[in-house]
């Protein structure tokens, strides 16, 4: 499925997944969820753990983004563009979270980081299902979580933090869109890719479920791990339809999710 060359992945749990992208050596780079420093609350020191993951995040996302355009050169030019703005908005969005962790007293390689969506989604040898994984799907469910963010930070007196948050899912909004477009378009253009698209989706599942915390494993903070049902997020239907997903993508979503009793205040809505 990936294309890649051995020296080119990393074998996680019997797992074969590309190798993690380089970063500064002061950064501790962990290979998933289990490993990485989550603390709870808004406590200062989960404050500034928060931003350095999504500060991370951003970042994966320029080094996805930009992959795609050295590995497709022959992806039609308006999809290259789309991917190439993209890249300038992750920058920009890094530079915002990077000063306002130093802001906040934080530093960059103070929490390990993980390149989780890196790994999975370019190890994958089709732009259709990068676009699927990446945008559709981990930057989809970025909508979700920026649409309750800003709130907590608000709550906490933060509304400098709440606003680059803001700002970031303005941004996050239209990277979904062209993905979910050009997605319809190159599908209709050729059938076969919904077999690229639709193993990619099983591929993300199998890598999730064997990386994922065993029953009774402690956080390396020492704490208990949420259960899964617990880290579920509210789906943002508003911005979903932004991005362009149809009211019959979002309802089977609402539905995976557990939150089939919103569904019909958002068909109201």
């Amino acid at each position: 499925m990936t294309g890649l060359k051995p020296e080119e992945t990393k074998q996680i749990k019997g797992m074969t997944l590309r190798r993690d992208p380089a970063r500064e050596d002061c950064f501790q780079v962990v290979h998933s969820d289990a490993e990485m420093q989550e603390w709870p609350g808004m406590t200062e020191i989960s404050q500034r753990q928060r931003i350095h993951r999504h500060m991370n995040n951003e970042t994966g996302a320029i080094e996805i983004a930009a992959q795609c355009l050295v590995d497709f050169p022959e992806a039609p030019w308006e999809l290259r563009m789309h991917l190439a703005r993209q890249c300038w908005d992750e920058s920009r969005h890094v530079a915002a979270l990077y000063q306002r962790l130093r802001e906040i007293g934080g530093r960059k390689g103070e929490f390990p980081i993980s390149c989780f969506e890196w790994c999975v989604t370019c190890s994958l040898d089709s732009l259709a299902a990068r676009l699927a994984l990446q945008n559709r799907t981990f930057e989809a469910g970025e909508l979700d979580l920026l649409g309750q963010l800003p709130t907590k930070w608000r709550e906490i007196g933060d509304e400098r933090t709440a606003e680059v948050l803001e700002s970031i899912l303005s941004d996050e909004i239209t990277h979904v869109r062209f993905a979910n477009q050009w997605l319809k378009l190159m599908v209709r253009e050729d059938r076969r890719l919904l077999l690229k698209i639709a193993m990619a989706v099983r591929f993300l599942t199998t890598v999730t479920a064997a990386l994922a915390p065993q029953e009774g494993q402690l956080s390396p903070i020492g704490l208990p791990f949420e259960a899964p049902q617990n880290r579920i997020t509210q789906v943002n239907v508003a911005d979903r339809r932004q991005a362009d997903f149809s009211d019959s993508e979002i309802d089977e979503y609402l539905r995976q999710s557990g939150f089939q009793s919103i569904m019909a205040a958002s068909a109201e809505g």
